[in-house]
């Protein structure tokens, strides 16, 4: 067996862990201030909305040995807005200007011709009317809350309500990461990135519901036992699906990273950034919040509960006589736990233990 998939199966088995829930306050903390630094970027520098979305023109040129910078310099200084300039097959230009009124496109479209030395009839021109644009930003918004509604009460039927909650946050996070990012970058918004946003959303969800699925597997009848509070069911669920959440990521990341740095920056493929980058990201921060973030806050809100609460109480009262050298009754496990639990975590303390029993289970 591969050293992977046998470090997988110690983690399934309990045998080897890390205790995420205990450190969820240190990953809340991150997880913030990454939050803080995506509004402060989109606050600041806010998202460049390509013509669909805020209305423009697109010209598409004739072959001609005008380059790409030259030709951002004419369509900018023609139209006064920001242009997009791509090197499209057969030496033609595709020049994208957003939000310009479309009953000046025949003059920008006169002024270019004039500065590229072309016939504007060989210049085709496709225009997007900005009330067009907000219908489709109103659609694309309309569509991305439904998603997020449909989601809450699936998870709520399916799970409980806690579970939906984290879920909801750790999706609010990685949507909020992944615009940060784009206001950072500077990437043009289109409808591709709304169909990556939608993407990610599912591959995060897909991520927490494995975790929500194994906890509360491992948590019926939690209350009849005396051995494990709610929060260590929860890290060792985590811990048992670790390598399959960073196997599907990883593999999942790979073709996405092929076609952003790959196609969108060595090959110039521009029209492919729209989508591969809010897809890489998004990728990346729904692994993080599916283990980081969705089932420590679920922890978090169960252990509120009055039941699980006392159930926290036993365990530790329990734990502070063993650690008193007061023995149970029996020699071998608690009579109200199984023969065969693991820990949800084994550190140095669980290990010493093991070590200071003899043969029989007891104490040398």
């Amino acid at each position: 067996m591969s050293k992977l998939g046998d470090l997988g199966a110690r983690l399934h088995r309990g045998e080897v862990g890390y205790d995420f829930v205990r450190n969820r306050k240190l990953w809340y903390g991150l997880s913030i201030l990454i939050t803080i630094t995506a509004i402060v970027g989109l606050a600041v520098r806010g998202l460049n909305m390509g013509i669909e979305f805020q209305g423009g023109a697109v010209f598409t040129t004739p072959k001609t040995s005008v380059s790409v910078a030259q030709a951002e310099e004419y369509a900018t200084e023609a139209s006064g807005h920001q242009a997009i300039v791509q090197k499209l097959g057969n030496d033609t230009l595709r020049i994208q200007i957003s939000g310009v009124d479309t009953s000046k496109s025949d003059e920008i479209k006169k002024t270019l011709a004039g500065d590229l030395k072309m016939d504007p009839e060989r210049i085709n021109a496709d225009l997007v009317g900005p009330s067009w644009g907000d219908q489709i930003a109103n659609k694309a918004w309309q569509g991305l809350g439904i998603f997020m509604v449909l989601v809450v009460i699936y998870l709520a039927i399916a799970f409980e309500w806690r579970m939906a909650i984290a879920a909801f946050v750790a999706l609010i996070h990685d949507i909020t990461i992944t615009i940060g990012i784009y206001a950072l970058v500077g990437f043009e918004v289109t409808p591709g990135t709304v169909i990556g946003l939608l993407t990610i959303l599912g591959y995060s969800l897909y991520d927490t519901v494995v975790v929500f699925d194994s906890l509360k597997e491992q948590t019926k009848d939690i209350t009849k036992q005396n051995r494990w509070t709610y929060a260590e069911i929860a890290n060792r669920s985590i811990n048992s699906t670790l390598v399959r959440s960073i196997n599907t990521t990883v593999v999942a990341l790979l073709p996405v990273a092929g076609l952003l740095f790959i196609g969108g920056g060595v090959l110039g493929a521009g029209m492919l950034n729209d989508i591969s980058l809010s897809l890489f990201v998004g990728l990346a921060a729904g692994a993080y919040s599916s283990i980081f973030i969705a089932t420590p806050l679920v922890a978090d809100l169960k252990e509120r509960e009055p039941q699980l609460k006392a159930l926290k109480k036993r365990v530790l009262a329990k734990r502070a006589q063993a650690d008193h050298d007061v023995e149970p009754a029996a020699d071998g496990p608690y009579d109200d736990e199984p023969a065969d639990a693991t820990p949800a975590v084994v550190g140095p303390r669980a290990q010493s233990a093991s070590r200071s029993r003899g043969k029989g289970g007891k104490r040398r």
